[in-house]
């Protein structure tokens, strides 16, 4: 009993040094938390500094040089036009759309609705989206020139170029629509398979208009990347500045435009402003991508309640 004695005050000290005290332990977890807070600030600021920067470069060195001999109708080597290249992108936007769109949101919908979890198939296609999602756009325009262009013999056209951006876009739409379709709650489901609708009913009806928020997310993340894509399209869709006719004619887009008539050297002004009109597109797109987001998740909520 003396010895239990004897010891217990010797391992008070152990046991307070190895429980530290509350209020020590609380001061540190409002340290760590206000440097993290001050990161994630910095980090923002870094961001927005940065995203202020070029678009207040582009546009004080582009705004000034907007004439009207850009917005032609017809290109030449005197007035330089972007309308051929502008409505060549609308038009390569739209193509691409229409065929990756059915594509990526039908495979995801299979993956995610039809498909057992962890199903070794889905998770070898989900290996697969991710790889392609990083090899360089090079790689898939020399895919497109060899596949399209010459084995298919389509030539440098838009249809070549379209579906060289299709594939190019094809893991990123299938990857937000998968997450999109993961997010939507497995209640709304199981209601509508209890009150007797079908699974095909439950995708259309039920699942798909809380997840098309997320989907248009994707849409508008492929967007981007279509509008910004040059090094892929000068292989499979041409440099010619004229307005495509037909699917198999060759056409540059604002993004191929800009590079070309920079590299030339003798038209780095009219490169900024095609940088300029470039960026409205991508804005205007985006703002009207973004109003149909939230219009379906409005009409959405009203079915909901």
């Amino acid at each position: 009993m003396k010895r239990n004695a004897s010891a217990c005050p010797a391992a008070r000290p152990a046991a307070q040094s190895a429980f530290p005290d509350p209020a020590r332990r609380l001061a540190r977890q409002r340290a760590a938390n206000f440097l993290l807070r001050l990161l994630v600030r910095l980090a923002s600021l870094l961001t927005a500094g940065v995203l202020l920067f070029l678009v207040g470069y582009i546009l004080v060195m582009g705004v000034p040089n907007l004439k009207p001999s850009l917005f032609a109708w017809e290109y030449n080597s005197e007035n330089v036009s972007l309308v051929p290249a502008a409505i060549n992108t609308l038009f390569t936007i739209i193509l691409t759309l229409l065929i990756c769109l059915p594509l990526g949101i039908g495979a995801a919908i299979y993956l995610v609705e039809y498909t057992g979890r962890g199903n070794r198939l889905v998770g070898l296609v989900r290996i697969t989206a991710e790889t392609l999602s990083g090899i360089p756009s090079i790689v898939y325009g020399l895919f497109g020139m060899l596949c399209f262009v010459t084995a298919l013999h389509w030539g440098r056209s838009i249809i070549a170029g379209a579906c060289t951006l299709a594939v190019m876009i094809l893991p990123v739409i299938m990857r937000t629509t998968e997450e999109a379709l993961k997010a939507v709650p497995d209640t709304y489901r199981e209601g509508s398979f209890g009150l007797g609708a079908g699974r095909l009913r439950t995708v259309f009806r039920i699942v798909l208009p809380p997840a098309m928020p997320g989907i248009l997310a994707g849409v508008i993340l492929a967007i981007g990347r279509i509008v910004g894509e040059s090094a892929a399209l000068i292989y499979t869709a041409g440099t010619i500045p004229e307005l495509a006719q037909a699917l198999g004619d060759s056409a540059r887009t604002l993004s191929v435009h800009m590079y070309v008539i920079s590299n030339e050297g003798l038209y780095v002004n009219e490169a900024y402003a095609t940088a300029v009109v470039l960026l409205v597109i991508v804005g205007l797109v985006n703002a009207l991508s973004a109003a149909l987001a939230r219009r379906i998740a409005g009409g959405a909520k009203k079915k909901e309640g």
